[in-house]
């Protein structure tokens, strides 16, 4: 006996496309908002998202999307026949790609706060840039797990990978606020 996620797990949109060559713009917006969503490509112009409402909004919208400029498309609810694994491998595939990116950007991360280690750039000009980027990996980790719906194999990996991020920009801030006690310290010394 299934239970209720089990059988959700089993459900699948597929949407069969097509849009005019031109403009072009269609294309990239059609694309883009699939990407966001998570959408698989299963070929040219036919992509499936699980069956559940965030993947229901999305496909209608797309829907709505290509509708309104020109194209056909066919939106399908369906179940999988001789097993999903193979949707559900690509769709973890997919996000393992994602994370991926994230974990190279981690890594670009460290070495930056490294460099600015190296130089004794202990700025708050620089601290604040670190921080900016620190949120932008934040928030990009927040959307790939928002469409990581099976738990893709990087995902771990990458949640201790931004904490590593945040620990290593909490030290660096530490050396960031010492510089600026140090230098205001020295202001106030009587020069002889």
């Amino acid at each position: 006996m299934m239970n209720d996620e089990e059988e959700r797990l089993k459900e699948w949109f597929v949407l069969v496309y097509k849009l005019p060559p031109e403009p072009t713009r269609y294309r990239a917006s059609v694309w883009r908002k699939l990407s966001a969503a998570g959408a698989v490509y299963l070929q040219n112009g036919a992509v499936a998202l699980p069956a559940d409402p965030g993947g229901e909004r999305a496909m209608r919208g797309v829907v709505q999307e290509i509708r309104e400029a020109g194209g056909t498309a066919h939106l399908l609810r369906s179940r999988s026949v001789g097993g999903d694994a193979s949707l559900v491998e690509a769709f973890d595939a997919a996000r393992d790609e994602e994370y991926a990116e994230v974990l190279d950007r981690c890594r670009a991360f460290h070495a930056e706060l490294e460099k600015e280690r190296a130089v004794g750039k202990f700025t708050f000009a620089e601290l604040e840039e670190n921080e900016e980027d620190l949120a932008k990996l934040e928030a990009w980790v927040g959307k790939i797990r928002a469409r990581d719906r099976f738990g893709a194999s990087l995902a771990q990996e990458t949640e201790e990978a931004i904490r590593d991020c945040r620990e290593d920009l909490y030290s660096f801030a530490e050396s960031v606020y010492e510089a600026a006690d140090h230098d205001s310290a020295g202001a106030s010394e009587p020069q002889t």
